[in-house]
């Protein structure tokens, strides 16, 4: 441990897109400002990428070749702790595989934050985000329609106060916690959730320590008084390819809080950059077919079935003007005949390495990108039944030609779903494709469950996004990857923080920290 860094505490880890941006902070002489000690994360299978991920950042001089050639050659998980058993020791040391609230679980958390305050004193901060599926404006629409649901009772609106828990024993020197917009008009017992939450985070640390509350979005009026909206950060202001709005709430402890001064704080807000859109990160990565759900599945029979689709879309009359209709059925038609003239039909995955788009951004290509590479992990197609790729033909070809998703009304009557809410306006939205010029719609779980809300922009391609492309939106690098199964990596990819944005903020928290606790700040030296 060097005298400059300080320790950082996961808590609700995930799969570390949090932990991925504060330990990717380098100083201008290669030390880490910020070091994981601990990440907690109760879903076994998140925990076992969590795990494998911090194994990775054991080796300050780049990833073991072993790593690359699984990535390259597929088969079963190298025996890390037989190859690397100091690096592997560290790793199981760091990342946790237990459940906040569980008393025996809270006990050992509370054995191991003793320790982290006796090796590093207040040289600590907290991060993390408690479970948002009870705040979240889809998930309380969900809970209504539960008999017997009752919000007060739902143990996981109360688990924030666990987070805060951890800064009682811990009283860390600043802490990040995230959470989804919906915590902004929450109530509990007729009260506003969320300003309860404010409060009990002011106090935090026991009598005599508590926190300033700040904000670190560029567009709120002031950073260290905020409005509850000021703690909004919409993600797609800073470079991310997403338009994923979440509560960022920064805490600085008051002690330190009073050495910082208000340029010190204007200084510290994220600055806004170009719009990143999907064709950036997602345009050149190898061109994947969907799989055929309930039939004997070959790329043959989807490349026919989805010209079939295509032509008839070629025929298709459009409501508006005729104008409307010629430029779709141009889309169409440029789409059947880019497959039928392609030397091969397109496959389900594709070990491929892809390097970002030229279009993309330095400052990101450069996160996204692994020269080592020889593969792209979790690029591999799903399958979907044939009326739902006809509808994923439709949508992206819709995309193409206007520049945005079809809502319900724009679907052909042939093309519309059996469901007896179609046209009550409640599913709009049921199936989006994603724009190739705007930032993607917000990646979320829900992405595990079907593709319909992440159609690819490529008609072509006629299918929904990949782990992979789900990640980049999410800004994870290639380089990172996810285990479980198929719907348990979409699961972990959309709960996630994009690791970009958690470096930004990262290091607008350390030039904080470091002002508050000498008086200079080094924010310029990293």
């Amino acid at each position: 441990m060097s005298g400059s860094e300080f320790a950082v505490v996961d808590l609700f880890a995930g799969p570390g897109g949090l932990a991925e941006g504060f330990s990717s902070l380098r100083a201008r002489d290669g030390s880490r400002p910020f070091r994981i000690v601990l990440s907690v994360e109760k879903d076994p299978v998140a925990h076992q990428t969590l795990r494998l991920r911090s194994f990775l950042r054991q080796f300050e001089g780049g990833f073991p070749a072993e790593y690359y050639n699984w990535l390259a050659t597929g088969g079963s998980q190298p025996e890390w702790s037989r190859i690397y058993p100091d690096q592997w020791r560290a790793a199981c040391d760091e990342a946790l595989n237990l459940t906040m609230g569980v008393e025996a679980d809270d006990a050992l958390i509370e054995r191991r934050l003793a320790r982290i305050r006796q090796q590093y004193g207040d040289r600590s901060i907290v991060i993390g985000g408690p479970p948002c599926q009870a705040y979240s404006l889809v998930g309380r629409s969900r809970n209504r329609g539960k008999i017997d649901y009752v919000f007060e009772e739902d143990h996981r609106h109360a688990l924030y106060k666990a987070y805060v828990g951890v800064l009682d024993k811990l009283r860390p020197a600043a802490f990040v916690m995230e959470n989804v917009k919906g915590l902004l008009s929450s109530k509990a017992h007729g009260r506003s959730l969320f300003q309860q939450v404010l409060s009990d985070l002011r106090i935090a640390g026991g009598k005599g320590v508590g926190y300033r509350l700040l904000s670190l979005s560029a567009q709120a009026a002031s950073a260290d008084n905020p409005t509850p909206s000021d703690f909004v950060i919409r993600a797609e202001e800073y470079g991310i390819p997403q338009a994923r709005h979440r509560l960022f709430i920064v805490g600085v402890r008051e002690d330190l809080a009073a050495n910082v001064d208000n340029d010190a704080l204007e200084a510290a807000r994220l600055e806004r950059v170009a719009q990143v859109n999907v064709r950036d990160v997602l345009e050149g990565m190898p061109r994947l077919r969907s799989g055929l759900s309930r039939r004997i599945d070959n790329p043959e029979d989807w490349e026919s079935e989805i010209i079939d689709a295509f032509a008839s879309l070629a025929a298709l009359q459009l409501k508006g003007p005729c104008s409307r209709t010629e430029v779709f059925r141009r889309t169409a038609s440029d789409a059947m005949m880019s497959l039928k003239s392609a030397n091969r039909a397109l496959p389900r995955f594709d070990r491929s390495s892809s390097p970002p788009a030229l279009g993309c951004p330095d400052e990101l290509a450069r996160w996204l990108g692994d020269d080592r590479l020889q593969s792209l992990p979790n690029h591999e197609a799903r399958t979907h039944m044939l009326d739902d790729l006809r509808r994923y033909a439709f949508a992206a070809t819709f995309g193409v030609a206007f520049g945005h998703s079809p809502k319900a009304g724009d679907f052909p009557r042939k093309l519309a779903p059996r469901h007896a809410n179609w046209d009550s306006g409640k599913f709009a939205d049921r199936f989006k494709v994603q724009i190739w010029c705007s930032p993607s719609s917000t990646v979320t779980s829900h992405i595990s469950k079907d593709g319909h809300y992440y159609i690819h922009p490529d008609p072509v391609q006629c299918r929904s996004l990949t782990v992979r492309e789900a990640a980049r939106l999410q800004t994870f690098p290639d380089n990172y990857l996810f285990l479980g199964n198929r719907t348990e990596q979409y699961v972990q990819v959309g709960n996630a923080v994009p690791p970009l944005l958690a470096s930004k903020i990262a290091r607008s928290l350390h030039g904080l920290v470091v002002k508050g606790h000498s008086g200079i700040s080094l924010h310029a030296n990293i």
